[in-house]
């Protein structure tokens, strides 16, 4: 079959984006499709697949997310502003309401973050730091700056559901092979934490965050916006930040600029940019991608972007 896409980007996570509205497809259709174009290897590739869906419980619209493996994701931040985007560009709003499968977000507009780039601001929560929303298995309701009975690390990690699972632990230094170790651990589907979970090393410098994250379902990742918006609640829980200020948030993918309430609502502003548009064959059967027939870049929004995160 063929279908549309928008080749996207927010903070560096990139994806497939598709207008799904109008799309008769099962959720195993799509996740062959995420399998197809989130392929590295293949001729689009992603950090998953992004999909514009009609909204549920009076949402103007709503987001599905399928990583590369198939599997689908609860949300994806840095995904839904590109979603709400494309949501805003086909409904004709400037802000609404998103649904996500498991929860509802706000997202608007914004301000650029810089000149050129298009930048939408969202509105998560409340986020749950309840271990049983996290999904682990251990005897304590919240974990707050812990560490984990029978995970494999001895640092101490803050528990967040986004509402997809997130452990965030602040270092000093980020060491790569120490984080793909224990993402890979929970990646195999450990009783301690079944539902695996996203995991994430975070430096502060002058208030500032950098985060590295392994991400379920993908693996070490040049951003997730997700561990973004759980690294800055855990720095506000565990007393490194303060609630309510607006910090920037770094990672290799590029920044965002993010703060949390003490009501446990997180808001981040950052990119939504398009950077292709394009048709792609796809025998969905065997989870296969063929040829790209490319309809428009907007090297523009590209380049704006570069110099952005070059400044």
């Amino acid at each position: 079959m063929q279908i549309d896409f928008i080749k996207c980007q927010g903070s560096g996570n990139d994806f497939p984006l598709i207008d799904g509205r109008a799309l008769a497809l099962d959720d195993s259709a799509w996740a062959n499709i995420a399998i197809a174009l989130a392929d590295r290897s293949g001729p689009v590739g992603g950090d998953g697949l992004l999909v514009l869906v009609e909204g549920t419980g009076g949402a103007a619209f709503g987001q599905r997310m399928w990583n590369p493996d198939g599997s689908e994701s609860e949300t994806c931040l840095n995904g839904l502003r590109c979603v709400a985007r494309l949501g805003f560009e086909v409904t004709g709003l400037a802000a609404a309401q998103v649904s996500l499968p498991t929860s509802i977000a706000d997202a608007a507009i914004a301000d650029p973050i810089a000149p050129g780039v298009s930048t939408v601001r969202t509105l998560v929560g409340p986020v749950s730091i309840r271990t049983a929303d996290v999904g682990l298995r251990i005897d304590v309701p919240e974990l707050i700056d812990a560490p984990i009975p029978g995970l494999p690390s001895d640092r101490r990690f803050t528990a967040v559901a986004m509402p997809n699972p997130h452990l965030v632990s602040f270092v000093d230094a980020i060491d790569e092979a120490e984080l793909v170790a224990l993402g890979d651990w929970c990646e195999a589907v450990p009783a301690l934490i079944p539902g695996r979970a996203n995991v994430s090393f975070v430096t502060i410098d002058d208030g500032a965050l950098f985060v590295r994250t392994y991400e379920r379902g993908v693996g070490l990742t040049d951003s997730c916006g997700s561990a973004m918006g759980a690294s800055v609640y855990a720095a506000c829980l565990t007393g490194r930040v303060p609630f309510d200020q607006r910090l920037t948030v770094r990672n290799r993918g590029g920044l965002v600029h993010a703060s949390a309430s003490q009501e446990a609502r997180i808001a981040i502003a950052g990119n939504a940019t398009f950077e292709y548009d394009a048709t792609v064959s796809i025998d969905v059967d065997r989870a296969l991608a063929g040829p790209v027939a490319m309809h428009r870049r907007r090297e523009d929004e590209v380049a704006a972007w570069q110099t952005a995160i070059n400044t």
